[in-house]
């Protein structure tokens, strides 16, 4: 058990940044959230296009019940509208946790269907690692969430 506190952070090599770094987190973060919700859009703007285009592809992953149209659409409306709610920061959580699980569904595909194994699934891992950081963070002050006043 370690008897540091989660507020300890360890020490900088170089303490004269510390400053930097503190007044830089919040840009930091609010650049990957745009570059995130950017990356969405521009993956699902053909599918929003088409939004049942996808509908063979879903059906051949084989994991969800129902019409594989309804889950096409599922899956051009999370992309598309999604990736531009988590850019600007409107219901991010939400938004961030249909993402994280469109991209573990993509880890699957890619991982095991497609037997690709890292490799095919590195870029999917990523960025739902950084969708789980959002679905868990939330947007923070430069955010519609903060101007509107509440989370999810």
């Amino acid at each position: 058990m370690s008897d540091t506190t989660s507020s300890e952070r360890p020490r900088l090599l170089i303490p004269g940044l510390g400053g930097l770094y503190a007044s830089l987190y919040e840009i930091a973060e609010t650049i990957m959230r745009v570059v995130a919700g950017a990356a969405l859009v521009t993956h699902g703007y053909s599918k929003i296009l088409n939004p049942f285009g996808a509908s063979g592809m879903v059906e051949g992953i084989g994991l969800f019940p129902g019409p594989a149209g309804f889950w096409s659409f599922a899956l051009s409306v999370t992309e598309f509208f999604g990736g531009i709610c988590i850019a600007l920061g409107l219901l991010t959580r939400f938004w961030s946790l249909g993402a994280f699980i469109v991209l573990l569904v993509t880890v699957y595909f890619h991982w095991v269907l497609q037997g690709e194994g890292w490799g095919g699934a590195e870029k999917s891992v990523i960025w739902a690692s950084v969708m789980f950081f959002f679905m868990i963070r939330g947007a923070n002050r430069h955010s519609l969430d903060a101007r509107i006043g509440w989370q999810v």
